[in-house]
């Protein structure tokens, strides 16, 4: 019984124990954060800036793709001709377009992990824990926009 006893005593002091050391290590840990514009550093991107201007030129070209068209299909008056051409322009047009979107996807990908890596890098170099959009957060917080953004080429 004795024994009994001992092991209930020795568990509840080793439970009160692990407790409060549990709480200490907790209470000394508050988190750093950060917030960042996520908006202003893409718009500061050159990166980003060329791939804009990328995609301007190739929506001109398409757009003189469909002038193109719309001349030719001017000039025509034979119904079965101009069903033809059509559809040869529908389907350039659209392999334009699937070939614009796929790859501006791709390097949109590229460049917003790029951006990513920076950004954690400079955070863990600032020894932020966490970084958030300003554009969710209401309070709090440090802003690193301008410091991330001067990294950001």
């Amino acid at each position: 019984m004795r024994k009994h006893f001992y092991i209930a005593v020795i568990a509840a002091l080793a439970f009160a124990l692990g407790y409060s050391v549990n709480n200490i290590a907790i209470s000394d840990t508050t988190a750093k954060v950060a917030v960042i514009d996520a908006a202003k550093i893409a718009a500061n991107s050159s990166a980003v800036k060329n791939l804009k201007a990328e995609q301007e030129k190739k929506v001109k070209e398409i757009q003189a793709t469909l002038d193109k068209a719309k001349a030719e299909l001017a000039k025509e008056k034979d119904p079965a001709k101009i069903a033809a051409i059509e559809e040869k322009y529908r389907n350039q047009v659209n392999a334009q377009k699937i070939a614009l979107d796929t790859e501006y996807n791709k390097k949109l990908t590229q460049i917003d992990s790029e951006i990513r890596a920076t950004i954690v890098e400079k955070a863990r170099g600032l020894n932020y824990d966490l970084v958030l959009p300003k554009n969710i957060v209401y309070f709090g917080g440090d802003d690193i926009t301008d410091v991330i953004a001067k990294d950001i080429k």
